[in-house]
């Protein structure tokens, strides 16, 4: 409640009136340093304004007395630093890959390089550190689709996966239930005979209906005991390592709809260097051959 402006008999301030359960409340000014310090932040600022671009207009915003702009100082340190790299990066455009390998210096600047360009271009499909996600590669284990040498990740980056390049790595596999080639009742076969290849089937029975159905269908491409084919992209069946899931729900999935997921080829967006440092750092990610 509000009383009467009194003198406070211990501070001997003034109170402000304000009155709560017996308690008054001082007016206790705020302190000199402050004061000042909040001043001096209102002058800086008018002076920010003037010196700095600041004001927003409808077709852009004030340059400023100085004329500073963070965007020119970016490009400009940009430039310099792509002038200090140009030696050692067209000494990498120069070289083979086993050259770069082969020499430390070479070798520690694309290994950087790469994975710089990784984490702009690659991470978000194949995750930090080249883990891998649902429907995209691990690239850190030994597990290739297309092969794991040094040669084979650099012709993969460069041309990429079923995309309308010419030289894309391309293959199909049939839709084998969406087309009609095979039943429901046969896809489920086929998909516990391939589970039993890894050792994860659970029906004996249906695995042994649909083993001549997978000689028939999928050996050409997989293999007779699922060792894949690296030559057709054709993925391995017998171990533990599932592009989209290795449950039988999945499995059917694959086998009646087929999957057929794209990469880029970078060589269309990044230079030759970039990509030689990407083969690099993907090689030495752990899963290189």
């Amino acid at each position: 409640m509000a009383t009467k402006i009194e003198k406070d008999a211990v501070t001997g301030r003034d109170t402000t009136g304000h009155e709560w359960d017996g308690i008054k409340e001082l007016n206790t000014p705020l302190p000199s340093w402050w004061l000042y310090v909040f001043y001096a932040t209102i002058l800086w600022s008018f002076a920010y304004f003037v010196l700095y671009p600041a004001w927003p207009s409808l077709s852009g915003h004030t340059d400023g007395i100085l004329g500073y702009n963070q965007r020119v100082e970016l490009s400009e340190r940009l430039a310099a630093e792509t002038a200090r790299r140009a030696p050692i990066v067209e000494r990498i455009r120069g070289a083979t890959l086993d050259q770069i390998r082969a020499n430390p210096e070479l070798a520690g600047f694309a290994f950087a390089g790469g994975r710089a360009a990784f984490a702009d271009n690659c991470a978000p499909c194949h995750g930090a550190g080249g883990a891998g996600a649902k429907g995209f590669p691990s690239l850190a284990d030994d597990d290739w689709l297309w092969g794991g040498d040094i040669a084979a990740i650099h012709q993969t980056i460069a041309d990429g996966v079923r995309n309308a390049n010419d030289k894309s790595r391309n293959s199909l596999m049939p839709r084998f239930g969406a087309d009609g080639v095979l039943t429901p009742a046969q896809i489920g076969d086929v998909a516990e005979f391939v589970l039993s290849l890894s050792g994860h089937g659970e029906d004996r029975a249906a695995a042994a209906r649909g083993a001549p159905l997978y000689a028939d269908n999928c050996v050409a491409c997989h293999g007779e005991k699922g060792e894949g084919n690296q030559e057709l992209g054709a993925p391995r069946l017998n171990d533990q390592i599932w592009l989209y899931g290795g449950t039988k729900t999945a499995v059917v999935q694959s086998i009646h709809a087929a999957r057929a997921g794209t990469m880029p080829a970078w060589s269309e967006r990044l230079d030759d260097a970039t990509i030689k440092m990407l083969a690099i750092y993907v090689h030495a990610l752990g899963g290189g051959k």
